[in-house]
């Protein structure tokens, strides 16, 4: 199993990835932001359910089969990135109307929590850099003369879902504060949600452009 300064080690480098804002963290934001903070804490536990489906996949080799198959990271890349431009285009579509009182906006609006997991659980899911990362970087922590390296990997899988779930709560946490502030007024709510919308898009259009790891 995993020693203690490998532990420590996995922890300060991972720590380092998960504060970076990147594609998952501008969802979790925006989705706070448009929706609340009940609304991006859902999305993080959906979010982080998708990451152990990737660690359980790493600990099987599928990972391994999606970032070494063109086809296969291909598939997966643009079917996330519709299911992001999905959620864009109805996040528009369902704006709240400038005469809709806003003193119950801080539940998700036009979504329930439970469709807001599921889309943070298929959203990660169909993120293959999330393949890559449990293929390229996790195994460098894994110690194989110590054996048991299928449970080593888990354990690793295990702590970086634990330091995601702190680190995308605060920014959770974050969004829903400044949606707070937002939703004060029907007409920046509004605009929230619009901007929310045009995020998801460029998000997916941006993972439909991006090239494949080498």
């Amino acid at each position: 199993m995993l020693d203690v300064s490998t532990a420590l080690l996995f922890c300060g480098a991972a720590l380092l990835l998960l504060i970076v804002p990147g594609p998952a963290v501008l969802y979790i934001v925006a989705r706070s932001a448009s929706q609340g903070r009940r609304a991006g804490l859902v999305s993080v536990a959906g979010i982080h359910v998708g990451t152990l489906v990737h660690v359980a996949a790493a600990a099987a080799g599928l990972s391994a089969l999606i970032v070494t198959s063109a086809a296969a990271f291909t598939a997966v890349k643009f079917a996330g990135a519709a299911y992001l431009v999905y959620i864009g285009i109805n996040t528009i579509r369902q704006r709240r109307p400038l005469d809709v009182e806003t003193a119950d906006s801080a539940e998700p609006a036009a979504r329930s929590s439970r469709r807001i997991f599921a889309d943070g659980v298929v959203l990660n899911i169909l993120n293959p850099k999330t393949a890559v990362f449990f293929l390229a970087f996790v195994p460098q922590f894994v110690d194989v003369d110590a054996g048991a390296t299928t449970g080593q990997l888990i354990a690793l899988g295990a702590l970086f879902i634990a330091l995601g779930l702190v680190t995308d709560g605060a920014y959770a946490l974050a969004g829903g504060w400044i949606g707070d502030r937002v939703r004060r007024s029907p007409r920046a709510t509004r605009r929230s949600e619009t901007t929310a919308g045009a995020i998801y898009i460029g998000l997916g259009l941006t993972t439909a452009l991006s090239g494949r790891p080498t």
